[in-house]
């Protein structure tokens, strides 16, 4: 608001008006004027005393500046910045998006080369091995026994050994590379991931011995090798796939024993239980245990409603 201030001389006879100005009279937007030309005031100028007297108006005008046009300014500049916020906000989504697609494509891909090179050379191994040994004629049944009979322990022998692993070593002395799995991942792969290339080691070991011997000894060599590789063949859909959604799993999310299996590794992931279920395949038979039944029922139900919102 400003205040102009005017000052007018002039050359006609005025008296003094002894007024009270009023604190009202400054707000108004007319002029005030403080001396007004009257005529003879009885008591103040007489006779011969009276002269000319030159007088003057005093004004004071108030002005109101508006400020709708700064209003309007702030207002759309706000409105900038909240669309340039929005956008942002927007194109970050879109590059997360972008960016985990990316990711589980790449390990998709790197999934199913492994899984169909390593099924088609252990099925390639199996059935050479065996045509090597009847060639002459004479079934080795002993051998044959115990080779399928130690690829069924050895893949159920993994899971106690996973279970033991993960408790005992994973979360200990490991925990430096096993937290990457704890953690937000960046990227396709994690540090982790060194596990499985780990055990794959000793089956690649016990499938070479057993393939290229005879006898019941190689035989049984082939057939934890065997084990060790359904099993972590297993593992990798059920784990990667399924429960941490690093690539598509298809019909293996609707078993629902596998829900279940999921369901008890994410409460591993909660630390509800202290770390339990340790274990992936028998982890409801972990928080059985410790009396989890009630949380996994709860995680079941929350895993199925995120996944029948997710487009298949």
């Amino acid at each position: 608001m400003a205040v102009g201030l005017l000052a007018a001389i002039v050359p006609k006879p005025f008296c003094l008006l002894t007024a009270k100005l009023q604190p009202s009279s400054l707000l108004t937007t007319k002029s005030a004027p403080l001396f007004a030309p009257l005529g003879t005031h009885h008591g103040f100028f007489n006779g011969k005393n009276r002269r000319k007297l030159n007088s003057f108006t005093v004004c004071f005008v108030l002005e109101e500046k508006k400020q709708s046009t700064q209003i309007e300014t702030f207002t759309e500049e706000e409105e900038e910045e909240e669309s340039r916020t929005q956008i942002s906000t927007a194109a970050r989504v879109a590059e997360k998006l972008a960016r985990k697609r990316s990711e589980r494509f790449t390990y998709l891909v790197a999934a199913v080369m492994s899984s169909f090179g390593i099924t088609s050379m252990a099925v390639m191994a199996v059935y050479y091995r065996f045509w090597w040994q009847m060639e002459g004629g004479e079934v080795p049944l002993t051998e044959m026994f115990g080779t399928f009979a130690l690829s069924v322990g050895a893949a159920v022998g993994m899971e106690f050994w996973a279970r033991w692993a993960h408790k005992a070593l994973w979360h200990a002395s490991l925990w430096h590379m096993h937290e990457s799995h704890h953690r937000p991942r960046e990227g396709p792969f994690e540090l982790n991931d060194v596990f499985a290339i780990i055990n794959a080691v000793p089956a690649i070991a016990l499938l070479s011995f057993g393939f290229f011997h005879k006898g019941l000894v190689p035989g049984l060599c082939f057939g934890a090798g065997l084990g060790i590789t359904v099993f972590g063949m297993a593992y990798m859909f059920v784990h990667d796939g399924l429960v941490h959604k690093r690539f598509p799993v298809g019909p293996i999310a609707d078993v629902p024993y596998f829900r279940r299996v999921a369901a008890a590794h994410q409460l591993h992931h909660s630390d509800k239980f202290h770390g339990v279920p340790y274990g992936l395949f028998l982890g409801p038979k972990e928080l059985e245990e410790v009396e989890g039944l009630e949380e996994l029922e709860k995680e079941i139900s929350k895993r199925i409603k995120s996944y029948n919102r997710v487009p298949k």
